[in-house]
């Protein structure tokens, strides 16, 4: 594969597309969507064996996450519960996924929009009226009561919570619930990321890429984040990226300024990410495939440094931080991938 162009005329290319939207605190008006959002692909059936090893769980898996602070992974099934699983003990889940003291499932008391990163040790979990928090070592819940169906939660290191709503609406709140600021003007706040004191929303209805100025309260530059963006994350670095599903290209952005530093094309329809910062690797599904696709981005540009065939399609991805394994979730019910660190650094 080849990048596109330079880096200068990707720029040029997007700052023709900067969307101007703009709102106060309270008067913001909601720009019009401009596409149903995008989604993944449908997989094909698997003509090749997963990479690794593919562990059997009860239920197809919705969303994957490494919890930074105990190792644990955590699942979310189609039914809308939390499976805590020991990645250390994954052998000894059964071939019916039969939860044993090394997976635990914790009933959530409303639909799950995704999963997310909470302070070390707890997961946050974004729905409709509520930020719901999961504790991954007693499995305990409380909530946090948010108006609107919230679609998008980040934890700032303050502790406050920054929550996106599918009405465009994004909102810095306290542990209590209490507002205290909140932004408008986008057609929905499907994805955060946090950049040092800057957030990033990631918009699925307008596809596109808008940084928010806490200081001042307000929207800042906005833009258009390739034909059909669906997920974001950010890294170490400062950098966002972003699969743009529709366009098969891997969008890499910096904020303050919002500049779009790299774009690169990935076939098969890339989706689900995840960010390895030991090797600075990020990791995309490509759901039309079946494969997890990794990218060096330590040159300035994109380079494939690892293909994966995996389990039917991989609608999540995440990395352990605490080993550098990977793994792969199963959106149709085949299963829980794990691809070893030592096994891709062999190229097996």
């Amino acid at each position: 594969m080849r990048p596109r162009g330079s880096v200068s005329s990707a720029i040029a290319g997007v700052a023709a597309l900067v969307l101007l939207v703009g709102c106060s605190s309270d008067k913001g008006t909601a720009v019009a969507p401009t596409r149903d959002p995008a989604t993944a692909a449908v997989a094909p059936g698997m003509s090749t064996p997963p990479g690794g090893e593919v562990f059997a769980l009860a239920k197809p898996i919705g969303g994957l996450l490494a919890e930074s602070g105990t190792g644990k992974l955590v699942a979310l099934d189609a039914g809308g519960a939390l499976m805590i699983i020991d990645p250390a003990t994954l052998t000894r889940i059964g071939p019916s996924g039969t939860p044993n003291p090394d997976l635990r499932t914790v009933a959530l008391p409303a639909p799950a929009a995704a999963i997310a990163q909470g302070a070390p040790g707890e997961i946050l979990v974004p729905a409709q009226g509520r930020v719901i928090r999961v504790d991954i070592a007693t499995g305990a819940i409380s909530e946090v009561p948010v108006e609107g169906d919230v679609r998008s939660v980040q934890r700032r290191e303050d502790g406050d919570l920054v929550v996106g709503t599918a009405d465009g609406k994004v909102r810095i709140i306290t542990a209590g619930g209490d507002v205290r600021d909140s932004v408008s003007g986008l057609a929905s706040a499907d994805a955060l990321a946090m950049v040092e004191d800057r957030i990033a929303v990631l918009d699925r209805r307008q596809t596109s890429l808008t940084e928010i100025d806490t200081d001042k309260d307000r929207i800042g530059l906005s833009l258009r984040a390739g034909d059909g963006a669906t997920n974001m994350i950010s890294d170490h670095y400062g950098r966002v990226i972003i699969t743009d599903t529709a366009g098969n290209e891997l969008l890499v952005y910096t904020t303050g300024p919002l500049v779009l530093r790299q774009r690169f094309p990935v076939a098969s329809s890339p989706y689900a990410l995840a960010y390895d910062q030991r090797s600075d690797t990020v990791w995309v599904t490509c759901t039309q495939s079946n494969e997890v696709v990794g990218f060096d981005l330590s040159t300035g540009m994109p380079k494939e440094i690892g293909r994966y065939p995996t389990v039917r399609q991989p609608n999540s991805v995440t990395v352990d931080e605490h080993t550098g394994d990977l793994f792969v979730g199963s959106a149709t019910g085949d299963g829980l991938q794990r691809i070893r660190a030592d096994q891709r650094k062999r190229g097996q």
